[in-house]
């Protein structure tokens, strides 16, 4: 007991010195933090939405608009290949529910019309559904009279809407990366539903706008032969340009195929700028291979004809093409504002929404709600350290006021690791902060009354001491394992504040070991050869 090994102290101090400087930072504001050199600002500790206040958001992923676009991809391809083997069709179109309907002007066309159409099923593997080799999502008929229908399965329906929503969630996670917003909470909730949580966010407004845009890029060719008046002729449509070119004049409007030339897709980069002619700010954008190779054909092969660049169904510009474009590289102009530009650089750089999002709950939480949290919170851990500390000494004596040392250092420790680890407190993460204080000192009383038994014992003070660290060791590490186990299961499952709470008591019961083994063991060897007491008060 009386040999406490020299690399164990400096392990003590050390460790020590460490959880006191990282968590000294959470006792200065933002503001005195950023005030100090570069080396000396430390990562203090996140707040959760709760108590810094900021925006929640419940989103609905519109998943019907991603079956349109599929129904509407299979009519375009349809329309296509009917076309180039010259097989006349009448009312091709979305029938209803999940079908596409046509019926062919000759009905001993039907065998070929089938191979033909049959191409335009995707399949169907992988995923939540694997129905084998050669299976679709299209389910295609053809009747004597020579009515097609092609049914979207139902497996194909349920994969899609899942598919959209784990794809949403990923995109939106990625957004608001960009804003720079510090630990959002981003989860599914439900079948197509995902909660948004951003402490800290002062303004929410431009989050929604950057959430609700499904920033579905396309580069389409605008027909020119095609009055923007007049009803579009088959396959193409009108579009509206984003706004006027010109303040107060009507919203201009183009005529543009349908077809993709090029999709956002295959964008690899996006950064807002300035135009170097006219200072006005743009977005640069730049494709990978395949993206950048399309891009260099299609301006080929149409010099001289307007080039439309859409957004989310709205034509941002439509540049003449004055010559081929073969760098992969390009700009988008529209008379954009800064913060405009910034915003679509984000929006393109984090990729399309596979479908619209609806703004279905919103609340704000104020950052006053959050200072009666805070001074809350704290006010109860400081009643709860009180109330244990004293409970502490009264009981033990001396021993209780090495166990309150250990307590104070343990809280210490907690708050630097949570810095360090950039963790994000709320509400349930102080609760798990005043528990493990109280959790802290089950293993000193432990290790005191096994004391006080062996002295009881008659032992010497000595043996008794080393009996009772000895002793109570298994116990100490058997109940604070299987606590750790279930916080490792709550972390597993949880999600947001409940994950806060098991990081907070998972962080707790390490240092509490770390304080009571090795703490409370190094001040008791050196409090016995400094006093080399006789006798222990039992």
């Amino acid at each position: 007991m009386l040999y406490f090994a020299p690399w164990k102290t400096a392990l003590v101090l050390l460790v020590t010195l460490a959880g006191l400087v990282t968590a000294a930072p959470n006792l200065l504001s933002k503001q005195q933090l950023s005030a100090l050199p570069s080396w000396m600002q430390l990562p203090q500790i996140n707040l959760g939405l709760d108590l810094r206040g900021g925006s929640h958001l419940l989103l609905e992923v519109d998943t019907s608009a991603v079956l349109r676009e599929r129904l509407e991809a299979v009519v375009e391809g349809a329309r296509e290949e009917l076309r180039k083997e010259r097989i006349g069709y009448t009312n091709l179109g979305i029938t209803g529910g999940n079908v596409v309907g046509l019926r062919l002007r000759d009905a001993a066309q039907a065998n070929r019309a089938r191979e033909l159409l049959v191409k335009l099923g995707q399949p169907l593997q992988g995923g939540a559904f694997n129905l084998g080799a050669g299976a679709t999502d299209l389910q295609l008929d053809i009747s004597a009279e020579g009515v097609v229908r092609m049914t979207l399965s139902e497996q194909a329906v349920r994969e899609r809407a899942r598919s959209a929503v784990a794809q949403s969630m990923e995109i939106v996670r990625r957004r608001i990366d960009q804003t720079g917003v510090n630990e959002p909470t981003i989860q599914v909730q439900g079948s197509d539903r995902i909660l948004v949580q951003l402490p800290g966010v002062d303004d929410p407004e431009r989050i929604k706008r950057l959430l609700g845009t499904t920033a579905k890029l396309t580069f389409r060719m605008v027909d020119t032969n095609a009055d923007p008046n007049m009803p579009p002729p088959p396959g193409t449509e009108i579009l509206e340009g984003d706004k006027p070119r010109i303040p107060n004049a009507p919203v201009e409007r183009y005529v543009v195929k349908r077809k993709v030339e090029v999709a956002g897709d295959n964008l690899v980069d996006a950064q807002a700028g300035y135009d170097q002619r006219s200072g006005q700010p743009i977005v640069s954008f730049r494709f990978d291979t395949v993206g950048g190779r399309r891009f260099a054909e299609i301006t080929q092969q149409s010099v001289g004809l307007p080039f439309a660049i859409v957004l989310d169904n709205k034509v941002l510009s439509a540049p003449v093409i004055r010559e081929p474009i073969l760098g992969g590289s390009g700009q988008i102009s529209g008379n954009f504002s800064v913060t405009e530009a910034n915003d679509l650089a984000v929006l393109l750089r984090a990729g399309a929404l596979p479908a619209p999002l609806k703004v279905i709950e919103e609340r704000v939480v104020g950052p006053d709600l959050g200072a009666d949290a805070i001074r809350a919170g704290i006010i109860a851990i400081i009643i709860g350290f009180v109330l244990v500390n004293l409970f502490m000494i009264a009981a033990y004596g001396l021993f209780g006021a090495f166990a309150v040392f250990a307590v104070t250092l343990n809280l210490a420790l907690i708050l630097g690791i949570l810095s360090a680890m950039q963790a994000t407190l709320s509400l349930p993460g102080i609760a798990g902060i005043l528990l493990t204080i109280g959790m802290a000192v089950d293993a000193n009383v432990l290790i005191n009354e096994r004391i006080r038994e062996e002295a009881r014992l008659g032992k010497s003070v000595i043996a008794s001491l080393d009996a009772g660290f000895s002793r109570a060791f298994s116990t100490i590490l058997d109940s604070n394992l299987t606590t750790l186990i279930a916080m490792a299961i709550l972390f597993a499952v949880g999600s947001g504040p409940v994950r806060g709470f098991a990081v907070a008591i998972s962080v707790g019961i390490i240092t509490s070991m770390f304080t009571a083994i090795l703490v409370v063991r190094m001040m008791m060897v050196k409090w016995l050869k400094i006093s080399r007491p006789k006798s222990l008060a039992v």
